[in-house]
């Protein structure tokens, strides 16, 4: 749409150019009218394009974009409402098997870890499931690698008491992932860890 705008002006100007130029030879005196036609159609044009093409493509866009990321009844909430009604099995054997479905794997599985970790006590099981998605040769995307890494490096430092094997996943994704959009959050976590672990005298 900004292109269609640009294209639209840069015809306009042309078109203004020429009016002024016809109108100063005096070959069409009243060609000047033209420049204000011209720019009352770009008004016109713009007023279309920004008040309802580009919010109805773009509300389009997502609509596609859900119907093809999202099944029916879509993205994790029944199961969180399993869990915030206090069935925490249930919801961490449903995520288990949202887990098969390949383009949720990596979501659903650190879903699961948090309920593991947290209601249901087990933060070794969720630790080594997190590590047993990473390490099952299927090649992970980096975000979904990002994901993991982050919700290992939590483990590690609150509910497994290893600050250490935490700043290790840490380092490691900031090597692997030196740019993205997790990036800050990635040091400054570090960072925390660091201080935390080698206080300043």
């Amino acid at each position: 749409m900004q292109l269609f705008k640009i294209a639209v002006a840069g015809i306009l100007l042309l078109a203004t150019v020429v009016a002024v130029a016809l109108a100063v030879s005096g070959v069409v005196p009243r060609a000047l009218e033209l420049v204000g036609v011209c720019w009352a159609i770009y008004g016109l044009v713009v007023g279309v394009v920004d008040g309802f093409l580009e919010p109805v493509i773009d509300g389009t866009g997502r609509a596609m974009l859900d119907i093809g990321l999202r099944r029916a009844g879509g993205g994790f909430s029944g199961i969180e409402a399993l869990a915030a009604r206090g069935h925490y099995e249930a919801a961490a054997e449903a995520y288990r098997e949202r887990a098969r479905e390949p383009r949720v794997r990596a979501a659903a599985t650190v879903r699961r870890a948090a309920l593991l970790a947290g209601q249901l006590g087990q933060p070794e099981t969720a630790a080594a499931e997190l590590d047993a998605l990473r390490a099952d040769g299927r090649a992970l995307p980096p975000a979904d690698d990002i994901h993991i890494g982050l919700a290992l490096a939590d483990l590690y430092e609150h509910a497994l008491g290893d600050p250490g094997r935490a700043m290790a996943e840490l380092r490691r994704l900031l090597d692997l992932y030196p740019e993205g959009t997790h990036l800050r959050r990635i040091r400054r976590e570090l960072a925390e860890l660091k201080r935390a672990r080698f206080p300043q005298n």
